[in-house]
């Protein structure tokens, strides 16, 4: 076999990682997530003023909409920071509740790949995250919801007053309302937040990167991530779940099993130093020749 031959059969078919943070590099038992949503509703209760019996419902159904309760707020016409935001929300976590994990630092460095992170919180959490995890250097870059809303306003996109969006005296679309009486007929607000699960957040990120889906392995914890990934070319990677489903290509009980699961991303490294020295000593025999 030539070297050339040789070469191209040492190369893997990935050439990038992309990681989702939260329940994907860390397990969702460790109860952090459990905290952000009690933050979020927080916040609705206390800086928007949300009626109490309403703010579960709205947390979930416009999680479930568009993607980030925050997103969804946005939608529906609250305005506020979106640094306020994060702040009560992720600024108050227990981080403490995240203890190194030696064990994954050693699989992410011994990755011969690119390895980038791909999250809709912001840039402060994701950094603690991946501190308090001892993470911080396994990483080429951390693409956040600053960097896919870094051109966006503060101020919420507020719907045109000849549409058909039902709206009450304060300009809040009644959401609540929506969903406890859905109404094929109304056309839900568009929210000015780019976000996972929707494909513009997808196709800026692949943009940005410079990444090729299609020679990409995806590692995320939720099903419509992971079904969007799939349907523009990424290989998926469902963590927390040994079951697999539609759009799932592999799916992972913990982020701690991927040497098992993809031992060929080891293996072309493998045969690419094996090859390396076959070069050498094939250069070197050449010289004393």
């Amino acid at each position: 076999m030539e070297n050339g031959d040789q070469f191209q059969e040492s190369k893997s078919k990935y050439d990038c990682l992309l990681f989702d943070l939260d329940d994907t590099l860390y397990p969702f038992s460790s109860g952090l997530s459990n905290h952000v949503t009690e933050n979020i509703q927080e916040y609705m209760l206390e800086k928007l003023g949300i009626q109490e019996d309403k703010v579960p419902e709205l947390c979930v159904s416009l999680y479930k909409i568009y993607g980030t309760t925050m997103a969804g707020l946005k939608a529906i016409g609250y305005d506020f920071d979106y640094d306020d935001f994060h702040s009560f929300v992720h600024g108050r976590l227990p981080y403490n509740l995240l203890k190194p994990d030696p064990v994954l630092r050693g699989i992410l460095l011994s990755l011969p790949f690119r390895k980038i992170i791909f999250t809709n919180a912001d840039d402060a959490h994701a950094k603690r995250v991946l501190h308090r995890l001892g993470l911080e250097d396994c990483f080429e870059r951390v693409i956040s919801f600053e960097t896919l809303n870094s051109f966006k306003s503060n101020n919420f996109n507020s719907p045109d007053t000849d549409s058909d969006y039902k709206q009450s005296s304060t300009g809040i679309f009644d959401f609540y309302e929506y969903i406890c009486n859905p109404d094929a007929d109304i056309v839900l607000p568009k929210t000015p937040v780019v976000c996972k699960p929707f494909q513009d957040s997808f196709e800026k990120v692949f943009k940005m990167i410079d990444i090729d889906p299609q020679r990409t392995l995806f590692f995320d914890d939720s099903i419509r991530n992971i079904q969007t990934g799939k349907s523009l070319g990424l290989h998926t990677v469902l963590v927390g779940t040994s079951l697999r489903t539609k759009g799932v290509d592999y799916a992972l009980e913990s982020i701690h099993n991927m040497k098992e699961a993809f031992p060929e991303l080891w293996e072309v490294d493998e045969k690419s130093k094996n090859v390396e020295y076959s070069r050498k000593v094939a250069i070197e025999t050449s010289v004393i020749a």
